[in-house]
C-alpha cells in the first residue's frame, strides 16, 4: 500500500489511501471533460482527461474539428501513486479555483496542435441526477456527473497558426464525472449479448447572456426514461435554479440517416409557462473518432498502452471519402439555441443508436 500526497488532505471516504477507490470494479473511472468554441462556430475544441484507478492508467485527448480537419493528440501513461498529478505527457488539466475557473494545457508537440487555456465559470456548478443502468445481471453505468457553462481566454496554435480565444467570443461547457462505465480493454461479454445496444441520448447545455439552461435525458429500447434531468441556471449562486420539468425531445433528422438537423426541446416548469427551445446542430463534432471512447480497437480510455508514455497523433479530412466514413457515433455539435427571444449557444451532444419507438422497425 502506497500513500500519496492527497492522503494529507481530511477527505477520506472510505478506510484506504486515497489512490484506492471505494470499489474494486474495474470500471470505476475519474475524468474531466471540456469544449471550446467561438459562437460563430467554425471550430470546437474537445479536452478530456480521465483515471482508471483499478487499471492503474491514465489517459487524455484533445480533438479540434475546424472546417474539414479533425485532429487529434492523445496521450497515455501509468497512473502511479500520486492522483493529483493530471500531468500525461504535453497534456495536463489544472485546478485553479474548484469549481470556478480551471486551466488545460497542450504543450508544443509534433503532431500541430497545441493550447493555453483558462476557463471560468458562468453559472455554480450544478450536480446531475445519478447515472445508473443494469444491462441483464451487470451494472454498467453507475456514475455521478456536475456540469457547467463558461468562457474562455487563452489561445490555441494549429499547424503554426495562432488563434486567440477571448471570453467575449469563446463559450463552452465543462462537466466532471465519476464512478463506473465501461472502459480498458473489452471484456468477454457472455450475457450481454443479448443487449438491446440502444443508446438513445440528448445532453444540451446552452448558455444565454443572463443564464444558462442544463439539459440531460436517456431512453431505453422502448423509450422508457434511463436518466432526465433540465434546470434553468443564474450566475447569481444565491439564486435557487429553476426545475423546468421533464423535457421532451422532437429531433428532425436528415433523410436516410439519424444525423440530427435541427429540434425542439420542449420544458414545462411546475407552475411557470411551457416553453420551446430551437435547437440547431452548426459544426459537427464525433466525439468518438481518435480520442478513446471505443471506435479504436488499439485506443480505448483506461487501455494500458505500456509502461513508457505514449503520444499519438491522428489527423482526418473530412472532405475525403474514406476519412469521412469514418465519422460515426456520438455527436458533440456546436449549438444554437433560441427561445422566447434569447439567442445562446452551447453543446448540443447526442446518439441515436439501436432500436428506439421513435424510428420505423
Amino acid at each position: 500500500m502506497t500513500l500519496s500526497p492527497l492522503d494529507d488532505y481530511p477527505i477520506h471516504q472510505v478506510p484506504e489511501v486515497m489512490r484506492h477507490t471505494g470499489t474494486s470494479d474495474r470500471n470505476f473511472y475519474d475524468r474531466y471533460y471540456f469544449n471550446c468554441f467561438p459562437t460563430s462556430g467554425e471550430a470546437m475544441l474537445i479536452v478530456g482527461l480521465g483515471q482508471y484507478p483499478n487499471l492503474g492508467v491514465t489517459d487524455a485527448f484533445a480533438l479540434l474539428r475546424r472546417g474539414p480537419l479533425h485532429r487529434v493528440v492523445r496521450a497515455s501513461r501509468e497512473l502511479g501513486a500520486d492522483r493529483m498529478d493530471t500531468r500525461i505527457g504535453p497534456l495536463r488539466v489544472e485546478v485553479v479555483e474548484g469549481l470556478r475557473r480551471l486551466r488545460v494545457v497542450l504543450e508544443d508537440n509534433e503532431h500541430g496542435l497545441a493550447f493555453d487555456l483558462t476557463w471560468d465559470a458562468a453559472v455554480p456548478a450544478q450536480l446531475e441526477p445519478p447515472h445508473f443502468v443494469r444491462w441483464q445481471e451487470r451494472v454498467v453505468f453507475d456514475s455521478r456527473r456536475l456540469a457547467q457553462t463558461g468562457q474562455w481566454t487563452g489561445s490555441i496554435t494549429v499547424d503554426g497558426e495562432v488563434l486567440e480565444v477571448t471570453p467575449d467570443l469563446w463559450w463552452g461547457c465543462r462537466d466532471r464525472s465519476w464512478g463506473i462505465r465501461p472502459v480498458g480493454e473489452p471484456e468477454p461479454p457472455g450475457i450481454q449479448v443479448k443487449n438491446a445496444g440502444t443508446f438513445y441520448w440528448l445532453y444540451a447545455p446552452m448558455q444565454f447572456q443572463t443564464h444558462s439552461i442544463l439539459c440531460i435525458l436517456q431512453e431505453d429500447e422502448k423509450g422508457r426514461r434511463v436518466l432526465e434531468e433540465a434546470v434553468r441556471v443564474w450566475p447569481d449562486p444565491e439564486r435557487e435554479p429553476e426545475y423546468l420539468g421533464r423535457p421532451e425531445y422532437r429531433p428532425v433528422y436528415r433523410e436516410g440517416t439519424r444525423e440530427v438537423e435541427t429540434a425542439t426541446i420542449s420544458f414545462a416548469p411546475p407552475g411557470g409557462e411551457p416553453f420551446d427551445v430551437q435547437a440547431t446542430p452548426v459544426l459537427p463534432v464525433h466525439l468518438m473518432v481518435g480520442t478513446g471512447y471505443g471506435l479504436e480497437p488499439d485506443w480505448k480510455h483506461g487501455m494500458y498502452q505500456g509502461p513508457d508514455l505514449k503520444v499519438q497523433g491522428v489527423s482526418y479530412d473530412t472532405r475525403k471519402e474514406e476519412d469521412a466514413a469514418r465519422m460515426w457515433g456520438m455527436v458533440d455539435a456546436v449549438g444554437r439555441f433560441e427561445y422566447d427571444g434569447n439567442v445562446g449557444h452551447g453543446l448540443f451532444e447526442y446518439w441515436a443508436l439501436g432500436p428506439h419507438p421513435s424510428f420505423p422497425q
